[in-house]
């Protein structure tokens, strides 16, 4: 396919992906799509009739968030993007008279996406739980027993999440040294990001009612690109016995840009072999993984960006049918909107590691910088960056990026 809208080289909005967000450019927000670097607000798009048939009140497009939109269902919003997909390769598309529908990107203002009513972060990557349990708990036995049997998860808070370009302000925190006597409180010494990503729930179960990961897909409407950010010696200090808590809660970073499954179809990608066989439940046909590059970029205060991360969703060792499945097993309902973060997303190598905690190796090992600084951690003034896109035999589709800036922590 080509469009008639100029897309540039290497773009992650080609005519192949038609992801969803909301903008604003005059106070108001609307849904949007992007393509190339044009923002098309789907409001006044619906005005002119174009959806007439398809979506029956166009209100669903005048709205703060996409959770309207999306619980349309899967039958229109496939309907939706397939049309504007049409359009935008149609040279007759009676869009192109329109004044009011397309913007340049650089004059949007983009939202949180989302009216997020529940959050889950998983810790789904072999490579990255290995890594974390070696520095945490035993070289040894970096695993728990429990790890290759189920998808861990853990509650995280909804209301800390912000859209990308948001600046995060250093957390306080109670933290123990090993040779200390008592902890003691104030800014986080070791800030990290975490490289995931994240998928949107697009149609609810009611309370008691269970999602198969034959049927899992039904209920994932898109993916986006997410930085659950992390405060190590926090996280060190308080994660013994009930888990991640006020390490966690402090902010995380989601792009502005939701793809859909479906544009992401030429992209499914075989797991890894799961040892020892997994519960009927968590057992799954056909290809579940995705094979989406990602990256993290660190840009210091005055300074030239430097990438230390390349990695891929692909390595993931439990995919999102049955992270979704595991979740709902005991019949935890599910709602439009909730968000669900894959976990630190590492692969095997060195250049693959999806936090600073494994590529400093806790702070042993600090990454040096292309004007000679080093990083162990985030500090104050970097500028955290993750993209991601997939791209197979010259399309591409793209997550476009998340990225914050680090504020010195408040007195306190």
């Amino acid at each position: 396919m080509k469009s008639w809208i100029e897309v540039p080289e290497n773009s992650d909005f080609s005519i192949y992906n038609i992801p969803f967000g909301i903008g604003s450019d005059d106070g108001e927000k609307y849904v949007c799509t992007r393509i190339g670097d044009q923002v098309v607000n789907l409001y006044n798009v619906a005005m002119t009739g174009f959806f007439k048939g398809t979506v029956d009140d166009i209100e669903v497009f005048n709205q703060p968030t996409l959770n309207a939109f999306i619980a349309l269902g899967k039958l229109t919003t496939r309907v939706v993007r397939l049309r504007l997909q049409e359009t935008f390769s149609n040279e007759h598309s009676p869009l192109r008279i329109l004044n009011n529908v397309f913007k340049p990107f650089r004059t949007v203002t983009m939202h949180l996406p989302l009216a997020i009513g529940d959050y889950t972060d998983f810790y789904s990557s072999i490579e990255h739980a290995t890594n974390a349990g070696k520095m945490f708990r035993d070289p040894e036995n970096a695993l728990l027993p429990n790890w290759r049997h189920l998808p861990i998860g853990y509650h995280g808070s909804a209301s800390s999440i912000v859209v990308s370009g948001t600046p995060i302000r250093r957390p306080n925190g109670q933290t123990k040294a090993n040779d200390a006597t008592q902890p003691v409180f104030g800014p986080t010494k070791k800030l990290d990001f975490e490289l995931e990503m994240g998928f949107v729930i697009g149609k609810e179960t009611q309370i008691g009612d269970t999602i198969s990961t034959a049927k899992a897909e039904e209920y994932i409407f898109g993916l986006v690109l997410f930085n659950d950010w992390s405060a190590r010696d926090i996280q060190a200090w308080e994660y013994v016995p009930l888990g991640p808590f006020l390490a966690k809660n402090f902010a995380s970073g989601i792009a502005p840009w939701i793809v859909t499954l479906e544009a992401l179809e030429d992209y499914r990608v075989k797991g890894p072999q799961q040892e020892p066989a997994v519960l009927p439940y968590l057992q799954y046909e056909g290809s579940k993984n995705y094979d989406i590059q990602l990256e993290v970029v660190i840009t210091p205060e005055n300074s030239e960006p430097a990438t230390v991360s390349t990695s891929n969703f692909k390595y993931m060792y439990w995919n999102m049918c049955q992270q979704l499945a595991h979740h709902t097993s005991n019949g935890c309902n599910v709602r439009v909107g909730d968000l669900m973060a894959s976990g630190t997303i590492s692969g095997p190598d060195e250049h693959s590691l999806g936090s600073m905690l494994e590529i400093s190796l806790g702070g042993k090992k600090p990454f040096t910088l292309p004007d000679g600084q080093q990083r162990s951690f985030i500090e104050d003034g970097d500028t955290v960056t993750l993209r991601g896109w997939a791209e197979k035999n010259g399309q591409r589709v793209g997550f476009g990026e998340v990225y914050n800036l680090i504020e010195s922590a408040r007195q306190s």
